[in-house]
């Protein structure tokens, strides 16, 4: 092993492990700071989460948005880009469900329209991603700038379409009208009663996000095209000498990624709100950051780190339930400290693991 390489499983699984630990660490002294157990809020949190079938649904719920919001972010992480755009990405990708049920709910069954509904948000998600991509590869636009602005356009946007353009006629609330049950994607626990999922939202949008995830990792590392975003990551100007055109890398990646995370609007619009209403995607953009970074950019660790913070957003609620001095805050609070150690921490522990698992090299004797 050489000089600050460390074997796969200590990168995917050790340090991940330790920044996790960290979290929970710092996060049990702030719990025993406003006076409670963090013992018993470890167990209710556990169990709010995957104790019952109704908090795994949730949980399940909560991990899907963050499946999709994830492998956008790791995409273009393939690419050295920073795609912090996910939200309004997402949002405007809620424009291309929302369009497709629409015309389609009242004609057909939820499978004729949800293929329609993958195609409008991704192409909305990627038309959304476009502009910054483009800025980006041909003027040097920074692209962490240009999402940011970008996700506030698209606040605005859909705050003035949903007011003038889409809302139902005669309704004060900024949303469409409720779809008809061909715009709705059915609730698992309806298809698997026996899981027992009671009235968790989770649908077969889950199953669309593992195939995305399935996807993605045949794109990455099957594919010529994912060998050019990885060399095009890994050494820029390497790249470009062999042949790689950034423009395109630039351009594609981004286009995939903004498609990636349009596509979370069909578990929000389509599986659980079934309108398209105001500020629907609350963060899901922003913590697909932390899950991209938590697992390494690779679709299994995205699954994985995606399922973590469903647990914290389901778990958290009951937390807060049955522990009323750990408030709503107070989670958000939790969950910051996971995403602090996950993302602006990661390397962290890096050094010392390096030191501890490198072996010392024994001088020569020209360094004798």
């Amino acid at each position: 092993m050489s000089a600050g390489r460390l074997p796969r499983w200590v990168d995917y699984v050790l340090i991940p492990f330790l920044n996790l630990a960290a979290a929970f660490l710092v996060s049990g002294l702030v719990v025993i700071l406003i006076g409670e157990n963090p013992l018993d809020a470890v167990r209710i949190l556990i169990w709010g989460s995957l104790g019952y079938g109704e908090g795994i649904g949730f949980t399940l719920f909560y991990a899907t948005n963050f499946i999709f919001t994830g492998l956008a972010v790791a995409v273009a992480f393939h690419a050295g880009l920073f795609n912090i755009g996910g939200e309004g990405q997402a949002y405007v990708g809620g424009l291309g469900v929302a369009f497709a049920c629409l015309a389609l709910d009242r004609y057909v069954p939820w499978y004729v329209t949800l293929p329609f509904a993958i195609l409008g948000s991704a192409a909305m998600g990627a038309a959304w991603a476009f502009i910054p991509a483009w800025l980006q590869a041909t003027r040097g636009s920074h692209v962490v700038i240009t999402t940011i602005m970008f996700n506030f356009i698209a606040s605005s946007l859909m705050v003035y379409l949903l007011n003038n353009m889409l809302k139902k006629a005669g309704s004060m609330q900024p949303e469409t009208r409720t779809f008809e049950d061909g715009g709705r994607l059915p609730f698992l626990n309806d298809l698997f009663p026996s899981f027992g999922f009671g009235y968790a939202p989770v649908n077969l949008s889950l199953f669309v996000a593992l195939a995305a995830s399935v996807l993605v990792w045949l794109l990455i590392w099957r594919t010529k095209l994912g060998f050019e975003i990885r060399s095009f990551g890994a050494n820029a100007t390497a790249a470009v000498y062999a042949g790689i055109s950034p423009v395109k890398t630039i351009v594609i990646a981004m286009l995939i990624s903004g498609g990636l995370a349009g596509m979370m609007a069909i578990n929000e619009i389509m599986g659980s709100q079934h309108r398209l209403l105001i500020d629907f995607v609350t963060g899901y953009g922003f913590v697909g950051i932390a899950v991209a970074l938590m697992g390494r950019a690779h679709p299994v660790g995205i699954v994985l780190a995606a399922i973590l913070f469903g647990m914290l957003y389901q778990g958290g609620a009951e937390l807060s339930f049955e522990m009323p001095n750990i408030t709503r805050d107070m989670i958000i609070v939790i969950q910051g400290l996971v995403i602090l150690f996950a993302g602006a921490l990661e390397h962290m522990f890096r050094p010392a693991i390096v030191r501890l698992l490198t072996p010392s090299r024994p001088l020569d004797a020209k360094e004798a």
